[in-house]
């Protein structure tokens, strides 16, 4: 049987931290590596991933000077090379420098610290983002650092300028809810979306389908600002609108798939929706597969989409919207469009509840057929 992977163990285990250990050893020669990787593995196999990282930043402090701002001198210096600046996405660093930014946050959240705590959070999201710390600096001293935040939105280091977006997400998943108005970050990003690394780009426009969950207006307001600018990449800038208007696309607002080029009446017709053969009853860890076929009544472009009316725990339904495709079709055209599903048996973030379900054509926002099937 396949062992099921696990990423508290890949990223955290004996040899990410004695790798870790070693950096503070060649930074200080009194650092007691032995004792800091034996007393972190010890507690490792009863920890989940992120109270492995506040258990290494608790046991970290305890062989660091106690001083703080010591401390983050010793961290400063412990730092692997940063991160190579000629790359512009998909370099993302060690994970296991995240306990740094914990200890800082456990250690230096204080107004006595702050500014270099500050500091020592620029220097290690070198090396591995720091967002995740800079949320409790947003929380307890805004005014610093938003202060920060100006300075950073144009440094030369891509890695920092995505640190200016990432931090102030609204949804930063995992992370502590920001106190800092999501209005407030607006002018940030009106620097950041004409930036040249998808790294940075990509995070502006995470940034934005956050506000859209809050206030849809606003995102579609900035977005047709900036395309009047023209002040990025065209291509770029189209990848960035997609992405950014991802969840109202879902919703069906008119205002996000108007500004895609989409027509609210697509001029199509749905016809022909099924399931394949025998697939009406399936089984959690099963896939379905459904077709149907689509008209084009004119010349349009269409952005196909199905939601799943999935059953929650208490017996009501909760609809998810599932990316299909996009096409552009010509009056008069037919096309048999088929899709197969698969209902993950060991999901970890959406639990599966037998009972009936219903699958509805969603085409540039409005739903068209439907078709059900049991889930046992």
């Amino acid at each position: 049987m396949k062992e099921k992977f696990s990423l508290k163990d890949h990223l955290f285990n004996k040899e990410s931290v004695t790798y870790l250990a070693g950096l503070f050893s060649v930074a200080d020669k009194n650092f007691n590596a032995k004792d800091f990787i034996q007393e972190v593995l010890e507690k490792f196999p009863e920890l989940e991933l992120k109270d492995r990282i506040r258990f290494m930043a608790e046991v970290l402090g305890r062989y660091l000077p106690p001083e703080p701002v010591k401390a983050m001198a010793l961290i400063r210096k412990a730092l692997p090379p940063e991160l190579d600046v000629t790359k512009t996405d998909d370099d993302f660093g060690q994970f296991i420098l995240a306990p740094l930014g914990e200890y800082v946050v456990q250690r230096a959240c204080t107004k006595q610290t702050v500014e270099q705590a500050l500091d020592t959070l620029y220097e290690i999201t070198k090396r591995f983002s720091m967002e995740d710390a800079m949320r409790s600096f947003l929380n307890a001293f805004p005014i610093e650092t938003l202060a920060r935040l100006e300075g950073w939105v144009r440094d030369e280091n891509y890695h920092v300028r995505r640190l200016v977006s990432e931090s102030t997400r609204p949804m930063l998943p995992w992370s502590v809810r920001l106190t800092i108005p999501y209005q407030t970050m607006v002018p940030f990003l009106d620097i950041l979306y004409a930036d040249t690394a998808r790294y940075v780009t990509r995070s502006v426009t995470n940034h934005l389908n956050d506000i859209a969950k809050k206030d849809a207006a606003l995102v579609i307001e900035t977005l047709v600002r900036w395309k009047r600018e023209g002040r990025q990449n065209p291509d770029e800038l189209v990848w960035m609108i997609r992405h950014a208007l991802r969840t109202l696309i879902k919703q069906g607002n008119q205002d996000a798939l108007t500004l895609l080029g989409y027509e609210q009446v697509a001029g199509v017709q749905v016809s022909e929706l099924g399931l394949a053969t025998g697939a009406s009853v399936i089984a959690r860890g099963e896939h379905i597969t459904f077709s149907f076929v689509l008209v084009a009544e004119k010349d349009t472009e269409v952005l196909i989409d199905y939601g799943i009316d999935f059953i929650k725990s208490n017996g009501t339904t909760k609809t998810k919207i599932f990316k299909l495709k996009k096409l552009t079709l010509i009056a008069g055209q037919s096309i048999q469009v088929t899709k197969k599903h698969h209902f993950k048996a060991d999901a970890t973030t959406f639990t599966l509840y037998p009972g009936e379900h219903t699958i509805t054509i969603q085409i540039n926002g409005q739903p068209y057929e439907k078709i059900s099937f049991t889930l046992t």
